[in-house]
């Protein structure tokens, strides 16, 4: 292992994520060697770019399982791709206000580099649920009824943890969670953003969010950042964003494990969801 800084957080029961200032990072069964290695208690050193890098993609990965590579096949449907837009707007629009949420808790505990932070990010994602909006309009559909009746089913997990880590006590676990979203999308490149685009009609362009997700927005930079900031934190609070990030990655693969509707179930839940007879155009 390399000599220098090292990170560890103990996640699902007794799996802790072991991550080097090389990038590098393992996952350890702490059962199998009991109370005696010092990643049996919680670290509290100084974190290193690397190092906290490591730590978090290490939280993803562990969480996904591999799942997430499946989720893009998936949506390589029109119905399915316009779901995911649903089930993506609702994400979207509580992340600036539960952003300035934990901004205002931090400034009572008198945190001003998080609540900055946070206060930034927040201004940053503004308006964001607004592209879904456009998105959904640009293919005939009646957008703001849509996301108004339908909260996918598989959403709603995630949806309750970011609420419930928006109102906790110390609600440094909303960047973990925002960490796994916004790492996962900027590995989203051209070539994927050409595929959702590739399923709509002619002429029309309904990929407004996916590419502001993706390569070709400000996912990178935003990740670049997150981890930076994430690296000058106290240990204690990489501590809880690591363990968000991981819980957050792990709701979304049971949602990718979750069995796969058809197109025209997709298509049912947003027929009844608009209320009124609609077309998708070909």
């Amino acid at each position: 292992m390399d000599n220098g800084t090292t990170e560890w957080v103990t996640v699902s029961d007794s799996i802790a994520i072991i991550a080097s200032e090389t990038g590098e990072c393992w996952f350890l069964d702490l059962d199998d060697y009991g109370e005696a290695l010092p990643f049996a208690r919680p670290m509290t050193g100084t974190g290193t770019r690397g190092s906290t890098a490591a730590l978090l993609n290490g939280a993803v990965a562990l969480g996904l399982g591999g799942d997430h590579a499946h989720s893009r096949d998936r949506a390589l449907s029109l119905p399915k791709y316009v779901f995911h837009l649903v089930a993506a707007y609702h994400n979207a629009r509580r992340t600036p206000g539960h952003y300035r949420q934990a901004a205002t808790r931090f400034r009572e505990l008198d945190r001003p580099d998080l609540a900055s932070y946070l206060e930034t990010h927040a201004r940053e994602e503004t308006g964001h649920d607004r592209l879904v909006l456009k998105d959904l309009s640009a293919l005939g559909l009646p957008a703001e009824r849509i996301v108004a009746n339908l909260v996918p089913e598989g959403v709603r997990p995630l949806c309750e943890l970011f609420d419930r880590l928006a109102s906790s006590d110390y609600p440094i676990g909303v960047i973990g969670y925002s960490y796994c979203f916004e790492s996962t999308a900027a590995t989203k490149t051209k070539a994927d953003v050409d595929a959702m685009q590739a399923l709509c009609p002619e002429g029309v362009d309904a990929s407004r969010f996916v590419r502001a997700h993706s390569q070709l927005g400000s996912e990178v930079r935003h990740v670049e950042e997150m981890i930076d900031f994430v690296a000058s934190l106290p240990a204690s609070d990489r501590i809880e964003i690591v363990k968000a990030t991981y819980d957050a990655a792990v709701m979304a693969a049971n949602l990718c494990r979750a069995v796969p509707k058809s197109d025209s179930e997709f298509w049912a839940e947003i027929q009844a969801a608009a209320e009124e007879e609609i077309h998708l155009p070909a």
